[in-house]
């Protein structure tokens, strides 16, 4: 009920008019009936995402990072999402805090902030000042909140199965596997040790590097409800007016932010995926060597090996204008469908990437080239992977950030080098000999189980060989068994069949009004029966 006084006051029927086309529902939509709304389906639905509250307000920003998925009005409008709700009482969170960590708040803290610093839906945040005099944020998940999102993701589900039992489109889009996913990240959101953790990797990831930093996690005052990290002073990425005031060197800090991407993603293959400004500050200290602080690591991302070699190379490719490798990339990953026709796709490739080409390097859009790729194989029955999907909007992001912060930023110029140099690294020749010397005492060590490999190996091969030749010969016989019978056999089954059913009907006196007939009448109609049957078989 709550979902169908949604769509009434919202008049979200249009957006279900567009998804039925072909489907009996949209008769019994109120837009066949009412006049069109004045303001944009995707404004509607936006509106109507923030009064159902904040799960579904968390669930449109997930679909607002698939915009390889959606329509471009529709993505930028849930990007206005804002994950903002009035706090819980602080009285809730300290005694949350208390039975999470066993202690008395005045035992646990010298000062705690009853004011909050910010609040999400799913946690808050209080300042404090620990006994040794270390300034900390205590993050607190909200009491109950694992009940609701249950609910609320059940809804969800219902909502997610009906658009797909009434669109094709619906469908295209695996609105039910989009769901999962979201379901699968929320619940990892509430476990703050998950959290905890993400922020010592990253923190030790980059203990030796002067590009980023991330808070300390206090593990002594951390549990699943309750996360407490070393708080943090710096300039929000996004407050550029003040970063000018400090003296801020803007072009250096636009290229270490790509350079800090690129490390994540393959130097560490650990990377923020959720990287907005409002998770991102800028340390000022020294206004010429500027670097990142980042915060809020719930959600990250990994690649496999595969993912990484297919994203360099497809980088590479794009930098050479190697359309047709683009394309065996794609087919040798098996990421367009086996019959897809490799040429056709090269063509479509050739097609998005050439007019890029015709603009200053500077300024293609390395997010946007991705996501055009994504879009353009999917069209090819390409299954885009959620990890790649993680790192498109992330790069999306810093892409967008670092021009704000040097609109002449070439992305490109820094990519390049530094995708050269991890190909190298990974592929060259010194990685090929320093792979091989260290596997080399493993292959010393098989090589005198080499003659006893192979021979097993050849016994294996006769064996199936063996068995395969039974199994044809089998199937042989079957297909002789499974023969239909012959003409001759079909008639004279049916004749047969013809003359006892009449025997019987005789001997029940179905035909006693009849006079009556001699014996060897019976046989001369049946064998003349036979023959004319026969006779009307083969004639055909």
């Amino acid at each position: 009920m709550r979902i169908l006084v949604t769509i009434v006051r919202f008049r979200l029927d249009t957006i279900l008019l567009e998804l039925a086309q072909d489907h009996w529902v949209r008769w019994f939509l109120l837009s066949w009936y009412l006049p069109k709304p004045k303001r944009s389906s995707a404004l509607r639905l936006r509106e109507a995402i923030e009064h159902l509250g904040p799960v579904f307000i968390k669930f449109g920003q997930i679909l607002s990072t698939r915009r390889d998925l959606f329509p471009t009005d529709y993505v930028n409008e849930l990007a206005k999402l804002q994950d903002q709700v009035p706090p819980f009482p602080t009285p809730v969170a300290i005694e949350r805090i208390e039975k999470s960590l066993t202690q008395r708040i005045d035992a646990l803290f010298k000062n705690f902030n009853f004011e909050p610093i910010a609040s999400a839906s799913l946690a808050q945040v209080h300042g404090a000042t620990l006994h040794d005099g270390s300034e900390v944020v205590v993050k607190v998940i909200r009491p109950d909140v694992a009940d609701r999102i249950k609910r609320d993701l059940a809804l969800i589900f219902q909502v997610a199965r009906f658009l797909q039992a009434i669109s094709q489109d619906a469908k295209r889009l695996h609105l039910i596997d989009v769901v999962n996913d979201y379901e699968t990240t929320i619940f990892n959101e509430l476990d703050l040790t998950k959290e905890a953790h993400n922020t010592s990797r990253l923190r030790y990831n980059f203990a030796e590097s002067e590009l980023l930093y991330a808070p300390r996690v206090y593990s002594d005052f951390t549990t699943n409800d309750v996360l407490v990290l070393e708080r943090i002073h710096g300039v929000p990425i996004s407050a550029t007016t003040e970063l000018a005031e400090h003296g801020t060197d803007m072009k250096k800090l636009a290229v270490r932010g790509v350079e800090t991407f690129f490390t994540q993603v393959f130097d560490h293959n650990f990377f923020h995926a959720d990287m907005h400004p409002g998770n991102i500050f800028i340390n000022v200290d020294d206004p010429t060597n500027p670097s990142y602080i980042a915060v809020d690591c719930a959600i990250m991302g990994q690649l496999t090996i595969e993912d990484q070699t297919y994203l360099a190379r497809n980088i590479l490719a794009f930098f050479n204008q190697d359309f047709k490798e683009i394309a065996q990339l794609h087919a040798e990953s098996g990421w367009i469908g086996a019959d897809a026709d490799p040429q056709a796709f090269e063509e479509v490739i050739r097609e998005l990437c050439e007019p890029l080409f015709l603009q200053p390097l500077s300024q293609i859009s390395f997010g946007h080239f991705l996501l055009n790729l994504f879009v353009t194989a999917r069209q090819f029955n390409m299954e885009v992977q959620p990890q790649l999907v993680l790192l498109q909007k992330t790069l999306l992001n810093i892409e967008g950030l670092g021009r704000e912060l040097d609109p002449d930023l070439d992305l490109w110029s820094t990519a390049k080098p530094f995708m050269e140099r991890w190909m190298k690294q990974r592929f060259g020749v010194e990685a090929t000999l320093k792979a091989f010397s260290e596997n080399a005492p493993k292959l010393l060590g098989e090589l005198p189980r080499l003659p006893h490999l192979l021979l097993t190996a050849n016994d294996r091969l006769e064996t199936a060989e063996r068995q395969l030749r039974m199994q044809a010969r089998h199937i042989e016989m079957l297909q002789v068994n499974a023969q239909p019978p012959t003409r001759t056999k079909w008639c004279k089954t049916v004749v047969s069949l013809c003359v006892i059913g009449g025997a019987l009907l005789l001997s029940a006196g179905w035909f006693d009004w009849l006079p009556p007939i001699r014996m060897d009448a019976y046989v001369i109609a049946g064998i003349a029966s036979w023959i004319v049957g026969w006779l009307l078989w083969h004639r055909r």
